[in-house]
């Protein structure tokens, strides 16, 4: 589990420098240049992310159990899902709804997807893994939040970028769900 909590830390580490450190963040940014920050933020971000899924895939070989959850709790993962795919879709989708009415779709659908998760796995790392990225949405969220908001968009939002959300996500939802699940993680999302 020490190679996954390495991950962790690098992957929302990085991730939390707007959080902990905004102001050495504009400096950076205002020394380097957003190229070379954008760069650097996301090697290290890769880094810490395949470590942590590296780490992950060790501590499957040999788990510790904490609870068993219900197996009812498979198919409110699989219906919890849906949404965080949509917010997830909808933080890159420009002028929808969602991002407009939440300021910050991908940090929520990393919350359900988090949660989610705890409420289906019971082993210690599963905990560990899913619990850190829930703590990170929490406190990430909350200091968007007392940023100062930014400019408001141009133009409005339009009923046709929400529905591209809406769809977008549901489809790479299904695409997830029935298949790459199973192909990536080793878990089908609902077993035989």
């Amino acid at each position: 589990m020490t190679v996954m909590i390495l991950g962790l830390v690098i992957f929302l580490g990085v991730h939390s420098v707007r959080i902990v450190a905004d102001d050495w963040r504009r400096e950076r940014i205002a020394q380097w240049g957003e190229a070379r920050w954008k760069a650097l933020y996301g090697l290290a971000s890769l880094v810490g992310l395949g470590i942590a899924i590296w780490g992950f895939g060790l501590m499957r070989l040999d788990p510790l159990v904490v609870w068993t959850p219900p197996v009812a709790m498979r198919h409110l993962v699989a219906l919890l899902m849906i949404p965080a795919f949509i917010l997830l879709v909808a933080a890159y989708v420009p002028r929808n709804h969602f991002k407009a009415k939440l300021g910050h779709p991908m940090i929520l659908g990393v919350k359900v997807w988090a949660l989610a998760h705890l409420l289906a796995n019971g082993r210690l790392g599963d905990i560990v893994f899913f619990g850190a990225f829930l703590l990170w949405a929490v406190l990430d969220f909350r200091a968007a939040r007392r940023r100062p908001a930014p400019a408001p968009a141009s133009a409005p939002p339009a009923m046709s970028a929400t529905l591209a959300s809406l769809v977008i996500g549901v489809g790479a939802y299904a695409v997830f769900a029935f298949w790459l699940h199973r192909v990536l993680i080793g878990v089908p999302v609902m077993p035989a």
